[in-house]
């Protein structure tokens, strides 16, 4: 077994430790917890040229960082480092910018999204602690990656999706072994069985920031990009942002390896991504609040977040604040729009999560929130693949006599 740099865990909200080697879920408070670290000790013993040179590709090339100390309990599908791709046709750059535009592909993960970084170290951690039954709300992709990692895990999973998330996830979910439900509601109404099936079922809720290591494998985003970038890391990230694991995961990646001192400088501006017909964080940003009532009547077509009600809310805000980041909404229309045309002039097929950081750039950019000289990195957290796309009409009868003007 390697040595774990895990300290203890501590609430997020009142500060208070709880001990790591216990399963826990929210906090006394009701709060998420995050894991703490020995970082001075890691510091003493490893170094950033030693996670570089690491022959693991993906997301365990970090262990140090994570806190599965044995190594059998560390659940692999394959993880691997998604690419930055550099847009080229869809931004205006000028020859005297000196920023460029990086899309973080994380569609290349197993299962098609970034949800896989999460709940491979949620599901891990369950198989350290030898539990037997996870139960998820999902949008679709979580619901995925946690049932395919309990699959590999052998252990056992349930699903509830809200009833009109798109049928290739619900299909997705049911074939990689999940019991899998329909739930006439949104995810917050999933949520809300999960959490009131705890006591009555048995199972351990993997529910976003109501069990500490989603956020943990989420940090390894940031650490990759920092790796990426040769330890110097970007002017802005733009992040679609539901739940907000994967913002609030990064900006902790981002204290703990400028503590350990393997990155200096100014810290990235981190850019909370909302769909117009559900925002509550960019309303409560706007408002100067700390937390976000419920959003109602929550829409948009991109589902992964429709997301009314975040547990941590504030933690989202705290990071947007913190890194002199903002939180911007864009509407539907122009998402898949972006969507559409980045496929076309790109090759890279954005999903609609994906599409909205696009669209929030571009919003950014003509509001002057950004500058041109700025390096950013938008976050595509799902392959294209995995969402209605739009029907094909054109035809033609092989019978007939083919017009070949049209194709001049």
């Amino acid at each position: 077994m390697e040595n774990s740099y895990v300290s203890h865990l501590e609430c997020s909200i009142t500060g208070k430790k709880y001990e790591a080697n216990k399963i826990h879920g929210l906090s006394e408070a009701g709060r998420p917890l995050l894991v703490r670290y020995n970082l001075e000790k890691l510091k003493n013993e490893i170094s950033r040229e030693e996670i570089s040179n690491s022959r693991v590709d993906g997301l365990w090339r970090y262990s140090p960082l994570l806190p599965v100390a044995d190594p059998k309990n560390r659940i692999s599908l394959g993880e691997t480092i998604t690419p930055l791709i550099k847009l080229n046709r869809s931004v205006n750059y000028t020859n005297n910018d000196k920023g460029q535009v990086l899309i973080k592909d994380e569609g290349r993960l197993p299962t098609g999204s970034f949800k896989a970084r999460g709940l491979c170290l949620a599901v891990s951690m369950a198989k350290q602690f030898k539990l037997n039954h996870l139960a998820i709300p999902t949008n679709g992709n979580a619901g995925a990656a946690m049932a395919a990692y309990a699959s590999c895990a052998g252990i056992r999973s349930t699903v509830f999706c809200p009833d009109d998330t798109p049928d290739i996830n619900v299909r997705e979910i049911q074939s990689l072994g999940a019991e899998t439900y329909l739930v006439n509601g949104l995810i917050n109404d999933c949520g809300k069985i999960v959490g009131d099936g705890k006591e009555k079922v048995g199972w351990f809720d993997v529910s976003t920031l109501k069990e500490p290591y989603r956020i943990e494998g989420k940090k390894t985003m940031g650490l990759e990009l920092a790796e990426q970038l040769s330890w110097k890391l970007p002017d802005v990230i733009f992040y679609p942002t539901g739940g907000g694991t994967g913002l609030i995961g990064m900006w902790k990646a981002f204290l703990e390896l400028r503590e350990l001192g393997w990155i200096k400088g100014k810290l990235p501006k981190m850019v909370a991504v909302q769909a117009e017909g559900c925002a509550p964080i960019v309303k409560a940003w706007k408002n100067g609040d700390e937390h976000a009532p419920v959003w109602e009547n929550a829409f948009t077509k991109a589902a992964g977040i429709r997301v009314p009600v975040a547990v941590g809310d504030f933690l989202i805000i705290r990071a947007v604040r913190e890194s002199n980041g903002f939180a911007i909404a864009v509407s539907d229309e122009d998402i898949m729009e972006t969507r559409d045309r980045v496929a076309s002039v790109e090759g890279c097929f954005l999903c609609p999560e994906g599409a909205a950081t696009m669209s929030a750039y571009e919003k950014a950019m003509s509001s002057k929130l950004i500058t041109p000289n700025d390096k950013v990195v938008l976050f595509n957290c799902a392959t294209g693949l995995k969402y209605p796309l739009p029907e094909v009409t054109n035809t033609i009868n092989k019978n007939k006599e083919i017009n070949y003007t049209k194709f001049i």
